[in-house]
C-alpha cells in the first residue's frame, strides 16, 4: 500500500490535509462499519481497507490521532458507533523490545512471542492471543512490556465480546485489562470508551 493508493481508497486527492483525511475516513467508516452491515463480507473488507489506509496515512504524516472515536454522541434514533478494533495495538513501529535482566533464552522467547502475538491480534484470534501472553507473563512476571501486551490482549478481546453482545464477559476482560496495566493512560481511555459504548447499547 502506498500513499497515492491510500488517498484513492479514502476518496481524496493526494496531499489532502489531516482534517480532510479524518473527515473522509469517519464518513466512510460509518458507512461500511460491520455493525451497520451485519453479514456483509464486502462491507467488512471495505471497512478494513479504509482503516488500513487511514492508519498508513497517519503514520506517514506523523499523527497519532486514533482511528475512530467511539462513545460519541449520536443522532437521535441512530445506533452508537461501535469501537474500532485496533485503536490500542502493538505496531511494527514500536521501539525495540526491552530485554533488561533477561537471559538469551528468555530474550528469544519474548521476541518470538511478540511476533506471534502481533499476528494473532491482527487475525482477531483473541483467545489464542490471551493464552499465549498469559503463558509468557508467567515466565516473565516482572516484565512491564509483557504486562502491557497482556492488558492490550484483554482489552481487544473485551471489545470483540461487546460486538458479539456478550456484555458480562466483556466487562470481565476489560476490568482484567485495567488490573493488569493500571498505569497505562491510553488503555484507560480505550476501556472507558468501551464501557460508554456498552452503556449506549441500553439507551
Amino acid at each position: 500500500m502506498n500513499l497515492a493508493e491510500c488517498y484513492r481508497i479514502l476518496g481524496l486527492k493526494s496531499g489532502a490535509s489531516f482534517d480532510e483525511i479524518k473527515a473522509s475516513y469517519r464518513r466512510l467508516a460509518r458507512q461500511y462499519h460491520p455493525d451497520v452491515n451485519p453479514g456483509n463480507r464486502q462491507a467488512k473488507e471495505k471497512f478494513i481497507e479504509l482503516t488500513e489506509a487511514y492508519k498508513f496515512l497517519l503514520s506517514e504524516t506523523g499523527s497519532s490521532e486514533p482511528a475512530l472515536k467511539t462513545g460519541q454522541a449520536t443522532a437521535p434514533g441512530k445506533a452508537p458507533v461501535a469501537p474500532v478494533a485496533g485503536d490500542i495495538r502493538i505496531t511494527r513501529k514500536q521501539p525495540p523490545l526491552q530485554f533488561t535482566n533477561l537471559s538469551p533464552l528468555e530474550q528469544q522467547l519474548k521476541t518470538n512471542s511478540y511476533q506471534q502475538l502481533q499476528q494473532l491480534l491482527k487475525e482477531q484470534r483473541f483467545p489464542r492471543a490471551i493464552a499465549l501472553i498469559e503463558g509468557l507473563a508467567r515466565r516473565l512476571p516482572q516484565d512491564s512490556e509483557v504486562k502491557q501486551w497482556q492488558a492490550i490482549a484483554y482489552q481487544r478481546w473485551g471489545r470483540q465480546l461487546i460486538q458479539e453482545r456478550q456484555l458480562d464477559k466483556a466487562r470481565i476482560y476489560l476490568k482484567k485489562a485495567l488490573r493488569t496495566d493500571p498505569h497505562n493512560r491510553s488503555l484507560w481511555a480505550e476501556v472507558e470508551r468501551d464501557f460508554r459504548y456498552m452503556e449506549n447499547l441500553f439507551k
